[in-house]
């Protein structure tokens, strides 16, 4: 039989200290009768008491924080609220923190949120870690807030509490719409003045090739058959003159209307133009040049064939104003319903410390927006075995809005596209 209780200690200067008291009963047979003996066992309870009132001072601090801080935080057992700061009140429209105390969580999130936050809950039991979860809050006038919970478990010896922070985002949220949305606006503007331009340069080089060229073969012949009819020598030293120099400007009138738009990528197709392209470049820039062209193209349409042939000639511009390289590699293929492009060189590739943009740095950026146009990925990264690659994937059916889709899902472009002089520059 025992008795426990606290009792008051006086030390010897007369300061007294709490103590907890458990004095024992035991009875003892003697043969001369039973004797009875009492045990007290004291334990001194100062520094328990200290330790005690330092906690609760530190919970009061605490509480004062949540309580203050101005972002909703909840702390759940169970599911169930067991706290929850003025901040989560003001977030779901409730007067009173103490409205929310003993409510399932579940009846303030959104029946879309309940799969999700259940399933981290039970991930949260075996790994005891921090997640975030994406979700929304119904407001009392039965709005939706948009919100990002970050859910921690408190560690406690007995009991299962999980610390929820909530983030309103509904603001950002519809920000970063409306910035979607403008840029699928700016990215449609920006396809239809391409559009327009390949339209101009299509028919100023048919012009070109048709009008002026004939006009200019036929004042050559006009010339030939003066040539034939006055043959006065200081005539004739003129007038052959004058023939080298109509041949120089139908030369001229060719290249430049090559050089606006092949009339063979209407004519003849993706293929050819590439092969005439590449031709050029390598009788330019004396860089040797290896052309794999998949044989099964077929016919491609129209804005495939344009953008894809802008894209070769953008990058061979690239190569040699920036790469330093004598060799390029260019390969075109059918992959499935996809288009693949791959333009690799073995020049000096991209910079590995991050370099300041320079103004008027849109090469490989008019590269990236003719891709998102088609609907395609994009890849800019150096060799392993030195130089550059540019890869490009393109559907071969194309959509109306290829941008209804988000660019990140299609669009891998490291920080070497960021960073790199080259890559920025043309």
């Amino acid at each position: 039989m025992s008795q426990r209780g606290h009792v008051v200690g006086l030390r010897a200067d007369g300061r007294e200290f709490p103590l907890e008291a458990a004095i024992f009963r035991s009875e003892v047979v003697q043969p001369w009768g039973t004797q009875t003996y009492y045990t007290a066992l004291l334990r001194d309870l100062s520094e328990l008491r200290r330790m005690s009132s330092v906690i609760d001072q530190l919970n009061r601090r605490l509480r004062s924080l949540f309580e203050r801080v101005p972002v909703a935080i909840w702390i759940t057992e169970a599911e169930r609220v067991v706290f929850a700061n003025p901040a989560s009140a003001q977030l779901m429209g409730r007067p009173n923190p103490s409205d929310l105390l003993g409510c399932s969580i579940f009846d303030f999130l959104s029946p879309t949120s309940h799969a999700p936050v259940r399933e981290h809950l039970l991930n949260l039991e075996k790994e005891d870690a921090t997640v975030v979860i994406s979700g929304a809050i119904r407001h009392a006038d039965g709005t939706l807030r948009e919100v990002e919970l970050v859910v921690a478990p408190l560690p406690d010896m007995e009991r299962r509490f999980v610390q929820m922070v909530i983030n309103d985002v509904t603001h950002r949220t519809r920000e970063k719409k409306q910035l979607l949305r403008s840029r699928r606006t700016l990215r449609e503007l920006s396809a239809s003045m391409v559009e327009a331009r390949e339209e101009e340069r299509q028919r100023i080089a048919r012009e070109l090739h048709d009008e002026l060229g004939q006009q200019l073969t036929a004042m050559k012949l006009e010339m030939v058959a003066c040539l034939r009819d006055h043959p006065h020598a200081a005539l004739a030293e003129r007038a052959q003159g004058m023939l080298d120099m109509l041949d120089e400007t139908v030369a001229s009138a060719r290249r430049i209307a090559m050089d606006l738009r092949p009339l063979m990528l209407d004519d003849l197709g993706l293929a050819d133009a590439i092969e005439w392209l590449v031709q050029e470049f390598s009788r330019r820039s004396l860089m040797g040049v290896e052309l794999q062209l998949d044989k099964n193209l077929g016919t491609l349409p129209p804005k495939l064939s344009t953008t894809l042939y802008r894209i070769v000639q953008e990058a061979l511009t690239n190569i040699s104003r920036h790469a330093q390289a004598s060799r390029v590699s260019i390969t075109l293929e059918k992959l499935s319903q996809d288009l693949q492009l791959i333009v690799q060189d073995n020049g000096v590739g991209f910079p590995r410390e991050p370099q300041v943009r320079r103004v008027g740095s849109f090469g490989l950026l008019g590269i990236r927006e003719r891709v998102l146009m088609l609907g395609g990925s994009l890849t800019v990264e150096n060799a392993l075995t030195g130089g550059a690659v540019l890869s490009v994937r393109v559907p071969l059916i194309q959509t109306e809005n290829p941008d209804e889709i988000d660019d990140e899902t299609r669009e891998t472009i490291g920080g070497v596209f960021e960073d790199s002089i080259r890559g920025t520059l043309e």
